[in-house]
């Protein structure tokens, strides 16, 4: 299995257009039969800023994406209507492997979260082992916890990349981040990361 995370931000004229783009080819791409899943979803806080989640089976089916139609008008769309050239992550598992058992209930007010984020590559190894006790603790203990996965990119040793479903926003910030695990990762990330830790993280919507 093999996860991408792909980043588009358009120009705010074009938004619409990228966005009813983005849905088109999410459909033609659930046909295809390397893809296990593709989610997409606009920033909160910049209406033009758009995450592409997907799963595929191997490097293969992603290599068959790009040669798809679809894929290749989204790209023909994007000359107009975006501002830069998207930003590609080519996911790595750690451990905890990924874990996609849990769902949503129809109650839920989904919160979700990427937070892609810069360190100094000489924390890498602490972050990975602290992350793996966190993100165990956080699956086994913690109801408001969906999905909470960590994945290195390739070809990039300074960047590491979180995903997480929770059942509403207080799960995160009344209850996550007060346990003693996400105390402890907290306090290494303020060593680790670089810069501000909150301009790494984007809250999205999915559409």
């Amino acid at each position: 299995m093999k996860s991408t995370i792909v980043k588009f931000t358009a120009k705010p004229e074009h938004k619409d257009t990228f966005a009813a783009t983005l849905k088109e080819v999410q459909a033609a791409t659930q046909k295809e039969a390397g893809n296990k899943e593709i989610r997409v979803f606009v920033s909160k806080a910049e209406d033009n800023v758009f995450f592409v989640y997907e799963r595929w089976a191997d490097k293969a089916a992603i290599t068959a994406h790009d040669n798809e139609p679809h894929t290749k008008k989204l790209m023909e769309v994007g000359q107009t209507a975006l501002q830069s050239a998207p930003d590609f992550y080519f996911l790595g598992d750690t451990n905890p492997l990924p874990d996609y058992s849990k769902s949503a209930n129809p109650e839920d007010k989904v919160f979700i979260i990427f937070f892609i984020f810069k360190l100094k590559t000489e924390f890498r190894e602490a972050l990975l082992e602290q992350f793996e006790d966190h993100i165990t603790h956080t699956r086994k203990e913690e109801e408001g916890n969906i999905l909470f996965d960590l994945y290195t990119v390739d070809g990039q040793e300074d960047t590491l990349a979180v995903y997480e479903h929770w059942r509403k926003e207080s799960d995160v910030w009344d209850i996550h981040f007060n346990q003693p695990y996400a105390v402890k990762t907290g306090k290494l990330m303020e060593e680790a990361v670089i810069g501000d830790l909150k301009q790494y993280m984007n809250f999205v919507t999915e559409i």
